[in-house]
Parts: C-alpha cells; structure tokens; sequence
C-alpha cells in the first residue's frame, strides 16, 4: 500500500494490547470514541499516560478526558522510558509486524493488526497471571 498508514494502539495497566486503530490518518475524535468505548468496557483509569503528539494534546481529548475525571500525564519528548510498556510494545509492533508485512490495502491491514493485537501476549506482571489472549474480546469500530 502506498499511501501512509497511522496507527493508535492502547496498552493497559495489565499490560495487554487493549486496541489498535488503523487509518489513513487519526484524528481528536477518533481518538476521544476509542477511550469512550475502552471506559465502557473496562472502567475509567484515574490517569492516561501518552505522549505529545497532536490527537493527544487536543483541546476535544482534553476536555472530554477532564468531563470524565481522568488525569493525563504525558511524557517528556525523547524520554520512551516514562511510557516503558506502550514503547515496548510498538517497538515489538514494528519489529514483528510492520517491518514484515507490505500491506496491499487498509482493510488488510487493519486485519492483520488485528490478528497480531489478539495473538500478542502482552508483558507479564510480577506475581500475576496474564491473561490468555484468546479471550480477550475483538474490539468493533466504534461508530
């Protein structure tokens, strides 16, 4: 596919890939119907940890993560190691997937991240069981 492909993924406190959105582009909005339908399924975090860019640091996921009591912290520019877990799995992302795979089409790779989401085992927790991935649920678009 020759056009440009961004991704957002979300990676949870229990350290599981809870989503990745795949489009030409993201925009605030996008990004403010994937926490919605997250907070839904899983409850509220009392914080998002993210980095600065752009769908981030908008004025509408702003607002909104403040309408439903939840804090941002975002991290340093140039400093991956504030967000270890999310950087750790895009890193393993790209380097499993992305740098594998010449996708023809957006839907083929919007479904072959999916299969990737729900196959990737997240990072274990210390003293906690992972769950398996197959039974996390698929997420659906969330229009």
């Amino acid at each position: 596919m020759s056009d440009k492909c961004q991704h957002l993924s979300g990676t949870g406190h229990t350290r599981e890939c809870l989503s990745i959105d795949v489009e030409r582009s993201i925009t605030a909005k996008d990004v403010v119907a994937r926490l919605r339908q997250l907070f839904e399924r899983r409850g509220a975090p009392d914080f998002i940890r993210s980095d600065n860019g752009p769908e981030f640091i908008a004025i509408a996921v702003k607002e909104w993560l403040k309408d439903t009591g939840v804090k941002t912290l975002y991290i340093e520019p140039g400093s991956p190691w504030e967000n270890a877990y999310s950087e750790t799995f895009n890193s393993r992302f790209e380097d499993e997937l992305l740098n594998q795979e010449i996708f023809s089409n957006l839907v083929e790779a919007k479904v072959l991240v999916e299969e990737y989401r729900v196959k990737y085992p997240g990072l274990p927790i210390q003293g906690r069981q992972q769950p398996a991935a197959a039974q996390l649920p698929l997420l659906s678009d969330p229009d």
